[in-house]
């Protein structure tokens, strides 16, 4: 069944509406986490949002934008991966967490009282071999912006720091809005 006439209308019926006095909400910044999954939307934003039909038409014409600049899967071109804690741990240490594309890994090592982290990228990623090869800066970062490690994949492609916060990674996640972002480094 073709749900393509319906999904036009719907989308049609939500962006229709004229609203005496609306403006912008929220920042593009803003409207650009939430499509990227890097900053879910709060409460209040998502009503501003569901409020200004102008904010409304800008978060959807930044998601084409974004969609449409999105390059094919094969393509060796990476600007950045995001993740996020899936689940509560149950009380377990947390061992890994995967980012969204799955081409990255952070992987927690209890080391005597202390944790080491180490960043993978997959082999099989379309961009590893640019990266290894251009020897890139890289840093990932948590939902606050806390750098977590910094630095250059070595020739296994990982990158290994200890870890620099008070607590186990589990809880600092949970306290840092359970994201992290695996970013280049501008040069």
């Amino acid at each position: 069944m073709n749900q393509e006439p319906e999904r036009k209308l719907l989308e049609r019926l939500l962006l229709s509406p004229r609203v005496e006095g609306d403006r912008l909400m929220l920042a593009d910044a803003v409207l650009l986490a939430a499509i990227d999954a890097s900053h879910p939307l709060n409460s209040a934003e998502l009503a501003a949002l569901r409020a200004s039909p102008l904010t409304l038409r800008r978060f959807r014409q930044l998601a084409i934008e974004r969609r449409g600049a999105a390059r094919a899967a094969n393509d060796d071109t990476w600007s950045g991966s995001a993740g996020m804690l899936r689940a509560a741990s149950g009380g377990a240490d947390l061992a890994r967490l995967l980012t969204d594309d799955g081409h990255w890994t952070l992987h927690f090592v209890a080391h005597d009282d202390d944790w080491r982290l180490i960043l993978s990228l997959d082999a099989a990623a379309p961009f590893a071999a640019r990266l290894l090869r251009e020897q890139a800066i890289l840093r990932v970062v948590d939902g606050g912006g806390a750098i977590l490690l910094q630095g250059r994949l070595d020739a296994d492609g990982e990158l290994e720091c200890g870890w620099r916060f008070d607590g186990a990674p589990a809880s600092h996640f949970q306290q840092c809005g359970a994201c992290f972002a695996v970013e280049p480094v501008p040069a």
